[in-house]
């Protein structure tokens, strides 16, 4: 009788494992179901679209009388734009803008309800000159420091350009293609590159801008050029500032590939055919990659059309919130 009681009791202790070891199953397997589903909700959900912002330089494209910042601001404001990219170049003063100017930019900004997002910088570190590399670091730490004081939290940085084309239009017509200086290679210019960029970060963390290293010729001419010294410099501080329309040729892997270092989207438009030259670019398919690689934040605008900026950028505006809105 008592093995019978022994035996019955094993029986019984196994079986109430084996249920507590099942229900245990069902619920990490309910519980994973769960998850799926509210992700699966989550993607059918429409996302929140990305503000729109507008380069100053989309109302001024270096054209020989500058449009001041204030004025960009207010007719953006007019326009419907959510927030303004302010160009270093087209400031009163690109290398000692007083504080004054700077606070009168914000005071604009906040009138007008718009932020103040972006900040376009020029800078070149393709140099074999030391003193040459030396004078652009201290000129891009002043700039960060300029858009510190003007509470804008992303810089584009460029890395610069061989400067072996005769101007612009040249390197512009040769497709952004240069040759080195003579007696020097790209290996050589990735490697000042990234010891000067390295030189900037502590000073872009201290002020809290991020720094965004832009697909712009030169070292950035390519996404593999802008990943490897993204990835060579490994910080927080620097990601890539992402233009649609620096990819001349078979642009769409590219934009693609590009998309998870961004933390600033430039939108070019060409109404009226472009300056330098036209791109049809299918932003539906940029959307998508934004939303496929959660990219939130500011779509920012430039115009670079012959058209009048005035009937240009409303238009513009009107195709980027088509596709990147609500």
């Amino acid at each position: 009788m008592a093995m019978v009681r022994r035996d019955f009791m094993k029986r019984t202790a196994l079986g109430l494992a084996a249920l507590a070891a099942s229900s245990g199953t069902t619920g990490v397997m309910a519980q994973a179901a769960e998850e799926k589903a509210a992700k699966e909700a989550a993607l059918k959900r429409s996302p929140r679209g990305n503000p729109i912002g507008v380069s100053t330089y989309s109302f001024w494209q270096f054209r020989e009388e500058r449009v001041s910042i204030e004025s960009c601001i207010e007719q953006a404001s007019e326009m419907g734009f959510d927030g303004v990219e302010v160009l270093n170049r087209q400031m009163d003063s690109e290398d000692k803008p007083t504080n004054e100017y700077m606070n009168r930019i914000k005071r604009t900004a906040l009138l007008n309800g718009i932020d103040l997002m972006g900040f376009s910088t020029h800078q070149s570190f393709m140099s074999p000159e030391v003193e040459k590399r030396n004078a652009n670091i201290e000129k891009t730490k002043n700039q960060i420091e300029f858009a510190y004081r003007m509470g804008i939290p992303t810089m584009r940085l460029n890395t610069g350009y061989w400067n072996t084309s005769k101007d612009f239009d040249d390197l512009m017509a040769k497709k952004g293609i240069e040759a080195p200086l003579p007696g020097y290679t790209d290996e050589d210019a990735f490697k000042w590159v990234v010891d000067s960029i390295h030189q900037l970060v502590p000073k872009a963390e201290e002020c809290g801008v991020t720094i965004g290293l832009e697909n712009h010729w030169g070292l950035g001419r390519t996404p593999e050029g802008v990943k490897k010294i993204v990835e060579a410099v490994n910080s927080p501080w620097l990601r890539a500032t992402y233009d649609t329309g620096n990819f001349l040729e078979e642009p769409y892997d590219r934009l693609e590939m590009m998309l998870p270092m961004a933390v600033l989207i430039q939108a070019k438009t060409y109404f009226g055919g472009g300056l330098w030259y036209t791109l049809d670019i299918d932003y539906a398919k940029v959307a998508g990659w934004a939303r496929k690689y959660n990219y939130r934040g500011y779509i920012s605008l430039e115009f670079e059309g012959k058209e009048d900026p005035k009937t240009a950028i409303p238009k513009s505006l009107e195709l980027l919130r088509k596709h990147f809105g609500k």
